[in-house]
C-alpha cells in the first residue's frame, strides 16, 4: 500500500489555516497512519505554531519544507500565501526524515549529517531523496555532490531551494517540529518504488557556443578569452545582463543543458557574477524565452517524467517551478499549473512550490544538478 494525499489552505490565519489543513488530511487519510509529510508555506505563517499542530496530530510522522515564493496542489491549484501539506502512508515503503545544519559553513558536513541522522542501518534499496535546502545561503551544489557520494548510484536527489516571495531576505526550513535557516532537511524513500521525473525550462539558445575560459566559482571573467561582458554585449547590445538571458550550460558531451542567471557585473572588470557555480570549460550560449514558451515547458517536463516511469500508474506528483519563472509570466502563471493539470490525472494528489532553484538529475540516472528558471516534475508510486 501506498497512499499519498493532499491539504491546502489559503486562510491567511495560522491557527485556522492548519485546522483547515488537518481536517482535509484526516478526512482523505481513511484511517490510515502516515509515514512521512512535505510542508510547504508562505514566509508570513507563525510556522512553529503550524509545525506544533501537525505534530500533535501525528506524533512521530517524518516532515520537512521550507518557505516559497507560491504554492500549488491538486486542492487548490495555484496560490500565494498559502499553505500546503503532502503526507506518505505505505506498509511497504520506508520512508525517513534526516537534517544538516550550517549548509553555508560546511556543507559537505551538513550533506553527512542529513545522511547520518536518518538512522537508517542500510541505504542499498532507497529509491528517491527530496531536499528543501536555505535558498538564499551558499553550500546546495557541494551539499548535492555530497549527498550523491553517500547514496546509492543513480538514485535521484529532487527539490528546490526554500524562497521568501522575492523579499531575498530569509527563507525557513522545516524539519519534525522544528523552524530554521541555513538547513538542510531530506527526505528518503527505500524500497519498493517506482520514480521518474523530467526537467525542462522553455528558455532556447540565443547567441553560438563558446567556451568559459575564466572562472572562480559563481564568477565568470572570461568566455572564449574575451570579457564575459562582451560575450553578452555582442548578442544584447545595450539589454541589460538579467535573468531574462541565463546562460545554458554544456557540460562534456551532454547535449541538454542546465540555466545559471546572473544577478550583477562589472563593465569596467568584464566580470558577472552568476547565481551558482560556473564550471570552466563548460561550453555555454545565451538564451532567451517568452512567456509562451515558458508555460509550454510545462507540459514537456511532465510529458518527460511519464516517458520514463517505470510503472503504470503514478501515487503523486510533485511539481518545482523557479520563482523567476512566476515573476517572467505574471497574472499568467496560473496557466502553468493548468496546463500541468492537463497531463496528470485528476486523481494525482500532486504538490509543490516556486524555488530560489530547482533540483534534479537533467536525465534519468545521471548526477542531479542545481538548476535555475526551470520545473522539475517528479513522479512517484507502487504500480
Amino acid at each position: 500500500m501506498f497512499k499519498v494525499i493532499v491539504g491546502h489552505s489559503n486562510n491567511a490565519d495560522s491557527e485556522d489555516g492548519i485546522a483547515e489543513v488537518l481536517t482535509q488530511c484526516t478526512d482523505q487519510l481513511e484511517g490510515n497512519q502516515p509515514q512521512a509529510s512535505i510542508l510547504l508555506a508562505a514566509i508570513d505563517f507563525d510556522h512553529t505554531l503550524i509545525l506544533s499542530r501537525i505534530q500533535d496530530a501525528f506524533p512521530g510522522m517524518a516532515l520537512i519544507g521550507g518557505t516559497t515564493d507560491g504554492e500549488v496542489s491538486s486542492v487548490m491549484g495555484f496560490q500565494e500565501d498559502s499553505l500546503t501539506l503532502m503526507m506518505f502512508c505505505s506498509d511497504t515503503v520506508e520512508i525517513r526524515a534526516g537534517l544538516g545544519r550550517g549548509l553555508s559553513k560546511d556543507a559537505v558536513a551538513a550533506a553527512q549529517q542529513s545522511i547520518s541522522s536518518l538512522a537508517l542501518d542500510n541505504l542499498a534499496n532507497a529509491k528517491l531523496c527530496i531536499t528543501i535546502p536555505d535558498g538564499l545561503e551558499k553550500g546546495t551544489e557541494p551539499a548535492l555532490r555530497q549527498l550523491q557520494t553517500l547514496l546509492p548510484d543513480g538514485i535521484p536527489i529532487v527539490g528546490g531551494r526554500a524562497a521568501d516571495q522575492f523579499q531575498f531576505e530569509r527563507t525557513y526550513q522545516f524539519f519534525q517540529g522544528e523552524v530554521l535557516q541555513n538547513g538542510l532537511p531530506i527526505l528518503v524513500f527505500c524500497g519498493d518504488l517506482n520514480v521518474s521525473h523530467g526537467v525542462a525550462s522553455g528558455w532556447q539558445p540565443l547567441s553560438r557556443k563558446a567556451v568559459i575560459t575564466k572562472s572562480d566559482g559563481p564568477m565568470v571573467y572570461e568566455i572564449d578569452g574575451q570579457p564575459a561582458t562582451a560575450f553578452y554585449q555582442e548578442y544584447l547590445g545595450d539589454l541589460p545582463i538579467s535573468g531574462e538571458y541565463p546562460l545554458a550550460i554544456f557540460e562534456g558531451d551532454c547535449d541538454r543543458f542546465y540555466l545559471r542567471a546572473s544577478n550583477h557585473w562589472d563593465l569596467a572588470e568584464g566580470s558577472i557574477l552568476f547565481m551558482g557555480e560556473m564550471p570552466a570549460q563548460a561550453s555555454v550560449q545565451i538564451t532567451y524565452t517568452t512567456c509562451d514558451h515558458i508555460v509550454a515547458a510545462t507540459q514537456v517536463s511532465i510529458e518527460q517524467a511519464f516517458a520514463h516511469y517505470p510503472g503504470k500508474q503514478p501515487a503523486a506528483a510533485l511539481i518545482f517551478s523557479c520563482a523567476a519563472r512566476r515573476w517572467l509570466l505574471g497574472h499568467r502563471t496560473q496557466e502553468e499549473y493548468d496546463l500541468g493539470r492537463q497531463f496528470i490525472d485528476t486523481t494525482v494528489p500532486l504538490c509543490g512550490f516556486y524555488t530560489y532553484g530547482e533540483i534534479a538529475p537533467l536525465e534519468m540516472g545521471s548526477e542531479t544538478r542545481y538548476h535555475q528558471e526551470t520545473l522539475v516534475t517528479v513522479l512517484l508510486g507502487t504500480d
